[in-house]
């Protein structure tokens, strides 16, 4: 049997992990049990990416919900009827908190009575057997899977199973969701499920479905990270006309849909986890105009704020693009301090959709150049500090303006970074000193002296001897030379005498 508690806290990011273990203190401290349900479970299983951490209690979760806001969560909306609350945790992480409760139907279709109770009798109500699973996270049962519709098995075999011959017909929502999961998923229909949806389209449930229920799936498919194949799928089973009639006729843009995709992959790559709602849903209505837009989200049931702020989302958008390309953002620490405090989504949606070449030149140096070098700030204070100035306020100050110039091109070696350190610092270099000469030294100077001194010694006598060699030479011939003088002489008055 799988460690399901373990997989989970491995598959957590750090900030999923601070949420799920102080959700985990309050519901102790209350005396609720507490289970992760749901997406959450489901996604774990099948591998897909945690995006949300969905909770329930058995008991009331606004009591949860409250303390959490006292720490920084934001409830973003809260049935009180449901006892179902969507939160943005802490450390920006989104979720729900729900109450375990039990749909009790008078008949087939119509409205349900909600009735308090176990988790096992919430799971059993639910929609379809892949999102009738939990994990338990009290202490007595810390990471036992919960499984009472066999989901599990399921999920193996790849396909989307509804728990209730009646599921369609209580909810004609479900007709769109279980496209929606199947497509996501890539799985098919359970074969009753698939005579189930084939009878429910038979008798056009699709017709019943609400504009708020239609509008959730708006949401949904808005989150999704392939809403194409959503959107195909509901529009081959002419099911789109549910979620609204003028987006049916005039179709999702799914040109702008593919360029948001990509650059979803491009910030994944990045090391972002970007949440592209509002940018995604103005992709989807992207071939509306601006009236229409604003029809489909009120019938949708947007509230008045909710619908200014994704129709002015590209305006707000665009403004900030043309801030970053004006004479303020020249310099590259301005336009990064700048990008720091822009909305992810923005960024993502002018990625996609903007034509202004300097503010998208400077987004994409933030992305894969300027980020990298941020994370590697720490070394540079390192250098710093091992050059044996203290930390504080100017030894920040000095890490920050070479950040700064980091970003001009400057500083990239070990060597230039140094330089760069001490003149910012004021630390100078230690001079070197002079070294003194060993006795080995010494010894050897004595040595070479010594040698040079009996090289000229000996060039010396061997000069001398070629001296006394010469002179010993010209001696000699001198000699010789004197004696024939000398004959030569005598012969000479010998001749003389003769002659008188």
């Amino acid at each position: 049997m799988p460690d399901y508690m373990f997989l989970l806290e491995s598959r957590l990011s750090p900030e999923q992990r601070a949420v799920m273990m102080r959700v985990q203190e309050l519901s102790a401290a209350m005396g609720f049990n507490l289970y992760l349900t749901g997406g959450t479970v489901r996604d774990l299983i099948t591998g897909a990416s945690l995006r949300d951490l969905d909770f329930t209690v058995e008991g009331n979760p606004s009591k949860i919900a409250r303390e959490l806001e006292k720490g920084g969560a934001k409830i973003l909306s809260e049935d009180e009827k449901l006892r179902h609350i969507e939160v943005v945790f802490g450390g920006d992480v989104e979720g729900s908190i729900s109450g375990a409760r039990d749909d009790h139907y008078v008949r087939p279709g119509t409205r349900p009575e909600i009735r308090w109770s176990t988790i096992m009798e919430d799971l059993r109500r639910r929609d379809f057997s892949l999102n009738a699973i939990a994990i338990s996270l009290n202490p007595a049962s810390r990471g036992l899977l919960l499984d009472p519709t066999n989901g599990l098995s399921d999920i193996e075999r790849g396909e989307v199973r509804a728990l209730t011959i009646h599921s369609f017909t209580n909810q004609p929502v479900r007709l769109l969701r279980v496209l929606r999961f199947s497509a996501r998923m890539g799985f098919k229909l359970e074969a009753r499920t698939q005579e189930w949806f084939d009878l429910a389209i038979e008798r056009e449930l699709q017709n019943t479905i609400t504009p708020e229920d239609g509008g959730g799936e708006l949401r949904a498919v808005a989150r999704e990270e392939r809403p194409t194949v959503v959107l195909k799928a509901w529009e081959q089973h002419d099911l789109l006309e549910a979620v609204n009639p003028n987006l049916a006729k005039r179709h999702p843009d799914y040109d702008s849909i593919t360029r948001l995709m990509k650059v979803r992959e491009d910030l994944f790559t990045a090391g972002f986890r970007p949440r592209l709602a509002t940018p995604m849903l103005l992709a989807v209505l992207g071939r509306l105009k601006d009236r229409e837009q604003a029809a489909v989200l009120s019938k949708a049931g947007y509230r008045s704020a909710e619908s200014d702020a994704v129709l002015g989302f590209g305006e707000e958008a665009d403004a900030a693009a043309k801030d970053l390309s004006g004479r303020k953002m020249n310099a590259p620490i301005d336009a990064y301090r700048f990008l720091e405090k822009v909305p992810l989504d923005q960024v993502a949606y002018l990625l996609a959709e903007s034509r202004n070449s300097a503010a998208l030149s400077k987004i994409r140096a933030y992305l894969n150049k300027w980020r990298p070098m941020r994370i590697g700030l720490p070394g540079v204070a390192n250098e710093l500090e091992a050059l044996g100035m203290a930390r504080g306020p100017k030894f920040d100050a000095i890490v920050e303006q070479v950040f700064a110039i980091q970003l001009t091109g400057r500083g990239k070696t070990p060597e230039e970074r140094e330089k760069i350190l001490r003149k910012l610092s004021g630390i100078k270099e230690v001079p070197k000193k002079k070294e003194k000469k060993s006795a080995k030294g010494a010894e050897k100077s004595h040595a070479a002296a010594a040698a040079k001194h009996t090289e000229a010694s000996a060039a010396a006598a061997k000069a001398a001897t070629k001296a006394q060699h010469r002179d010993r030479i010209v001696s000699k011939h001198g000699a010789k030379a004197a004696a024939h003088a000398r004959g030569k002489a005598a012969a000479g008055a010998k001749k003389s005498g003769g002659r008188k």
